[in-house]
C-alpha cells in the first residue's frame, strides 16, 4: 500500500472508517470461527474497539494483562468492565529490565542498539550504523542516538514481548486497537500489509488501523462510552508508566514530570528503585517540575 492511500483513508469521516472497520472485524471473526479476543488494555484506543466488537458480537472477550505497570485508574476502570480476563506475566519490570534492558527512545531504535551491541555480523552492524545505501538512511540508527551504543545503560526492546505478549500466547486471535498514526514503525507496518487483517505469521487484526486519535474522542462521545478517569488528569497516552518509549517528544510537562503531581509514590519508585533518573538524565529528558525542584 502507497503511504497516500493510507492518508486517503485516514482523512474519511467517521461513519466510513467505522462500515470499513466492522468489514475487517467481521472477517476475522468468521475466519476463526467465532475464537477471538479483544486486546484491552484499559486505555481510550482499546476501550473503543472493545466497544465496537462487541456492538456486533457481545460475547467476545476482552483480554487485560495486568503488568503492574498500569496507572492506577486505568486497573480500577479494567474492573468495570464485563467478560474480562486477566493475565499477568511472570517476571516483573524490575527483573526485566536488570535482565534485559531499559526501554528508551522507541521500540525501533532499542532493538537496533541491542543488535549492534549483540551482532558478529559486521554486515548487520554497517546497515545499523550507516543504512542500506538508500536516500532514507533505512535501517540506520538515527545519528543523534547513535551514542547510546556506547554508553553505560543497558537497553533493550524486550519489555513488551515479555511483559505483554507472552502472557497471551494462549489467545492467539486478538483484536488490538493499535492505530498507524501511533508512531513510524505501526505505519511502517500498514502500509507493508494486506491492509488490518493478518492470517499468516502473526495472526493480528487492527480494525482501527486507518482511525486518528481525533476519531476516537469523536466515537466516544458520540456513542457516550465511560473511560478511564486517567485523561481527565492530563495524561493523552496511558500505556506502562514507566516505558521511556517517545517521552523525548513529549512537551513539558511529559509523562514523568506529571507523574510527579498525580501519583509521587510511584514517581518516587521508578526514579529511585528502578533507576529512571539515571537514564533520563543521559538522554537529556527532563523528569521534574520546576516547582518542586525549587521547593
Amino acid at each position: 500500500m502507497e503511504y497516500w492511500q493510507l492518508k486517503q483513508r485516514q482523512s474519511l469521516p467517521l461513519d466510513a472508517k467505522i462500515a470499513m472497520s466492522k468489514a475487517r472485524i467481521r472477517e476475522w471473526y468468521d475466519h476463526w470461527q467465532g475464537e477471538v479476543y479483544v486486546a484491552f488494555s484499559g486505555g481510550k484506543d482499546s476501550t473503543v474497539l472493545l466497544h465496537l466488537v462487541r456492538s456486533m458480537y457481545p460475547n467476545v472477550p476482552a483480554i487485560f494483562v495486568n503488568t503492574g505497570l498500569e496507572y492506577p485508574e486505568i486497573v480500577e476502570f479494567v474492573k468495570t468492565i464485563d467478560n474480562v480476563i486477566t493475565l499477568r506475566p511472570k517476571k516483573g519490570f524490575y527483573k526485566v529490565i536488570q535482565e534485559y534492558g531499559y526501554p528508551v527512545i522507541s521500540k525501533e531504535v532499542s532493538q537496533k542498539i541491542l543488535e549492534v551491541r549483540n551482532t558478529k555480523s559486521a554486515k548487520l552492524k554497517h546497515i545499523r550504523l550507516h543504512g542500506y545505501g538508500n536516500k532514507y538512511n533505512s535501517g540506520r540508527i538515527p545519528l543523534k542516538w547513535q551514542p547510546l551504543i556506547n554508553s553505560p545503560l543497558k537497553i533493550s526492546h524486550k519489555c513488551c514481548d515479555i511483559m505483554k505478549k507472552k502472557p497471551m500466547k494462549d489467545y492467539p486471535y486478538c483484536y488490538v486497537g493499535n492505530m498507524a498514526s501511533d508512531s513510524h514503525l505501526r505505519k511502517q507496518m500498514y502500509l507493508r500489509s494486506e491492509g488490518c487483517n493478518s492470517y499468516e505469521g502473526k495472526t493480528y487484526s487492527h480494525p482501527l488501523s486507518i482511525w486518528l486519535e481525533s476519531d476516537i474522542w469523536e466515537y466516544t462521545k458520540t456513542f457516550n462510552i465511560p473511560y478511564s478517569e486517567i485523561y481527565d488528569m492530563g495524561y493523552d497516552r496511558t500505556g506502562c508508566m514507566f516505558c521511556m518509549f517517545g517521552v523525548h517528544l513529549e512537551k513539558e510537562p511529559n509523562r514523568f514530570q506529571r507523574m510527579q503531581k498525580t501519583h509521587p509514590k510511584l514517581y518516587k519508585y521508578c526514579m529511585g528503585k528502578l533507576g529512571l533518573k539515571e537514564v533520563l538524565e543521559y538522554i537529556n529528558v527532563p523528569y521534574e517540575n520546576k516547582q518542586e525542584t525549587l521547593s
